[in-house]
This record gives C-alpha cells, structure tokens and sequence, in this order.
C-alpha cells in the first residue's frame, strides 16, 4: 500500500506546476494534500478512481486540507471535534477497515511566535484526539507537521533555535507524540540520515542551496511497526515550496 503526502501551497497554483502528472505518475493507495487554499467550487478535480474529500478553511485562500483515496473510507471526518481548532480546514480522518487515515496541517507559531501559545494548546488536543481514535484501531497520521524534531531536521539549527517551527516548545510537543507511541517513520528507516529535507524558503535560492526543513511526516502507531515497507522524501519534485513524501505498507496477509 503507498500512501503519499504533500504540502501544495495552493493547489489551484500547484495545478499550473505539475500537479497532476505527479498524481497520476504517483499511482498511490491515498495521496492528501495540505495547505488547498480554496474555498469549494474554485477548483474541480478529475481524479478517476478516486474519491474525494475536502475539509477548506472559513477564511477564504487560507489552510484547507482534502485526501483521495481509491478505497471508499468506511467513514470521513472533518476537524476533531473542538471549535477553537476547527475553523481552519486542518483535519481530515478517514477511517479504513485495519486503520484510521488522518491528514493534518497544523499550525504555524508565526514571526515573533506570535501564535506559540495557540499551536501549545492544539498540540496537546490534537494528540489526545489521535490517542482517542487508537483505542479503536491503529492510527496512521501524515501532512505538514510545521516543526523540524531535531537538529539533523534542518540545515541551519543554530541560527533557527527561537525561530517558529524550531523552537523548544515545539520540539518538545513532537517529542509528546513519540512518547504516547507514534513512530516518525522517515526517522524509522534513515535514523542519521541528513541533509533530506521537505520544505525551502522560496527566499534566498534556499531550495537550490538545499537549505531546507524535514516538517512533513508520516507517523504511525507503534503496532503498525511490522507493516512498514519504507519512507520517502521525494525532493525532486518541485511544484511548491514543500515536495511529497511517502509511506509504503505491507498488505495484511
């Protein structure tokens, strides 16, 4: 099973660089997608053999999520159930017959971290939800998680350290989620893996400097450990400021 993920910063711009060629080349079980940036009606989509959900921010051109996936879920959700959190298109869960599939894109701290103490709150209420659904069945959680774990996360951690998406809190907050048992996978298979990233700046020829952050994940609760085939960061795809990544599952035998 492959599964795939990518922060598009505006899918109606994302379509104009590439966007469906990747899809379709990408042929994956499920494939979401963060940062949509539209309202429903501003685009249509064929994607045949797919179905579709999208979860769009009230704020016009702002956030929004959306997943297509091949199997129809037994059931779709959108947010996760606090209204402070879901105003913003951020959440979509999925739920499959051995898994839930939740795509996510949280929130950005903001210069001068204007926005650290919202992103602690949902932090904690965003994890409790997952912990919430793994009582039920194992969870599978992926997107544009806005913060580099460690060091070895990003190109330049020293100038970054108070710097939103690489500030202790933050750090710390990722460090909560491994610990209540999810597994960041990319971290998995290339434990020492450097210089992967998944996002540039689109300032300072970062991309061509390879001067970039690993934000995007793939984790999974830890029973899922034997199912895990491999993780990639496809840094050759370009048509946004982050590129995909992807998780490969073993089928249940």
């Amino acid at each position: 099973m492959k599964l795939v993920s990518w922060n598009v910063n505006g899918i109606r711009a994302c379509v104009q660089k590439g966007f469906l060629e990747f899809f379709h080349e990408a042929e994956a079980d499920i494939f979401c997608i963060q940062e949509t940036k539209m309202q429903p009606g501003q685009l249509e989509l064929e994607l045949e053999g797919y179905h579709q959900y999208w979860n769009s921010a009230v704020k016009k051109g702002y956030s929004g999520t959306a997943v297509f996936t091949r199997q129809e879920p037994l059931a779709v959700s959108y947010g996760i159930g606090i209204e402070e959190h879901d105003q913003e298109g951020r959440v979509i869960t999925c739920e499959f017959d051995d898994f839930y599939f939740v795509t996510v894109y949280t929130p950005n701290s903001q210069n001068e971290l204007k926005r650290l103490d919202y992103r602690m709150k949902w932090e904690d209420d965003f994890r409790a939800y997952l912990k919430e659904l793994e009582k039920k069945k194992p969870v599978i959680v992926t997107g544009d998680m806005n913060v580099a774990h460690e060091e070895i996360d990003l190109k330049n951690p020293k100038t970054n350290r108070k710097n939103a998406g690489f500030t202790d809190e933050e750090r710390q907050k990722f460090t909560e989620l491994l610990d209540a048992g999810f597994i960041d996978t990319f971290r998995y298979f290339y434990p020492e893996q450097e210089g992967i990233y998944s996002w540039w700046s689109y300032r300072f020829k970062a991309r061509e400097k390879n001067a970039g952050w690993r934000i995007d994940y793939f984790c999974v609760s830890e029973c899922l450990k034997e199912r895990l085939k491999d993780a990639q960061i496809l840094t050759e795809v370009f048509g946004s400021d982050h590129c995909p990544i992807v998780l490969e599952l073993k089928d249940l035998s």
